[in-house]
């Protein structure tokens, strides 16, 4: 089997545009993935259209680690998160080809099946003011639907520091947030790598007594020293890594124990293999995989496959419920998080197990829709303001 030809098809939403890549093979076989690339889709598109001729078109999608060596060693220059965003798409939908081409999913070609189901925290459901009735009001609509675990930005627009009336907002929509779902469910905070490391260890000491499951990205993510203060002055548990696209990149938070959860992304770290590899790294120094996903069906689908297989793998993130929920009719059969227990099904069609709907794809032109995460507003994401 080769690869005779590479399509990019790119599907916009008001604040995120979904790249979907399909690997044609010459056996009548489709491949296809999917990469969120955070406002710079342009640039994953011209460069998935300059390697696909060197390393993709004519190959064996069997091999993987040729594939790997080629984005990242034969280019020379060191890979980023363009180069292994590009990687990613390449990557998962040779996977795809390789289980279509078996007749196994995806799971059964990583390891096995060692669960039957994948938790789910909800993301992108706080599209209101910051106002703490508006968020607890959303956030029992949640719980309602099914979830146990959800996370939350309720910072504003902040950037280093947190004024005190804002600290003050803070604090009243976790504590009204906590009051809704009760004391079960999960709440996972969001940082979204704002803050200076003193200012994210006050953040953490005020969000203490409403016992968040973890705090993400507390300070951004250039420089170890300062995460490494944050984790010596909170006892939460610290999640970080989706900006890390490299072995080389996590490597620190790893060997330091910087961090608790490791978030590195599926679709921005090269795909299933390095991804596996920094799981079972991870696990020596009894740490837990929560990949970040802000993908569509295609992403979050191999984010399941990559969760089925992985012993430490702790809960998968999923926007589609609340953010853009149209984006389920991209594929012919979307995953999707059960009302009874808040977990997404094990998948049993061979490969990802979905298929692009042309038609759904090209009813949603693309939108230049990006994350304005500094701007007040921006947890609305592109909704009407409710």
């Amino acid at each position: 089997m080769r690869i005779r030809e590479v399509r990019t098809t790119v599907v916009g939403t008001p604040w995120r545009e979904l790249a979907f890549v399909e690997l044609l093979t010459d056996e009548g076989l489709t491949g296809v993935s999917e990469v969120r690339m955070v406002n710079k889709t342009d640039t994953l598109v011209a460069c998935i259209e300059e390697l696909a001729p060197r390393y993709v078109v004519g190959s064996d999608p069997f091999d993987v680690e040729r594939l790997a060596w080629n984005v990242q060693r034969a280019e020379y220059g060191r890979p980023g998160e363009v180069t292994q965003s590009t990687l990613a798409a390449f990557d998962i939908a040779s996977w795809d080809l390789i289980g279509q081409s078996v007749g196994v999913p995806i799971w059964k070609l990583l390891g096995g099946k060692f669960r039957d189901k994948v938790p789910a925290y909800a993301n992108g459901w706080y599209q209101t003011d910051l106002e703490p009735r508006a968020i607890a009001a959303l956030a029992g609509q949640v719980v309602a639907r099914g979830y146990r675990a959800l996370k939350l930005d309720p910072f504003g627009a902040a950037h280093a520091e947190l004024s005190a009336a804002h600290r003050r907002r803070a604090e009243a929509i976790m504590a009204a947030v906590r009051d809704a779902v009760g004391p079960d469910v999960e709440i996972y905070v969001e940082m979204h790598g704002r803050f200076t490391s003193s200012a994210a260890a006050r953040v953490a000491a005020m969000l203490e007594p409403y016992d968040p499951e973890w705090i993400e990205e507390p300070v951004p993510p250039d420089n170890d020293e300062t995460l490494a203060r944050v984790r010596a002055a909170t006892r939460i548990p610290i999640a970080t890594g989706e900006r890390a696209h490299t072995i080389a990149d996590i490597r620190p938070i790893v060997e330091r124990g910087l961090a608790d959860i490791i978030q590195i992304d599926l679709t921005h770290f090269g795909g299933f293999l390095p991804t596996k590899c920094v799981a079972g790294w991870a696990d020596a120094h009894h740490l837990l995989m929560a990949p970040h996903n802000v993908c569509g069906p295609v992403g979050t689908m191999a984010n399941v496959h990559l969760a089925i297989s992985t012993p430490n793998y702790k809960v998968l993130e999923h926007f589609n419920d609340f953010a853009d929920p149209w984006v389920q009719e991209l594929v012919d059969a979307a995953p999707t998080v059960s009302a009874s227990d808040g977990c997404f099904a094990l998948p049993e069609r061979p490969g990802l197990g979905v298929r692009l709907n042309a038609d759904a794809c090209r009813a949603h032109p693309r939108t230049g829709g990006r994350l304005k995460l500094f701007e007040e507003g921006w947890q609305r994401r592109g909704a009407e303001k409710v």
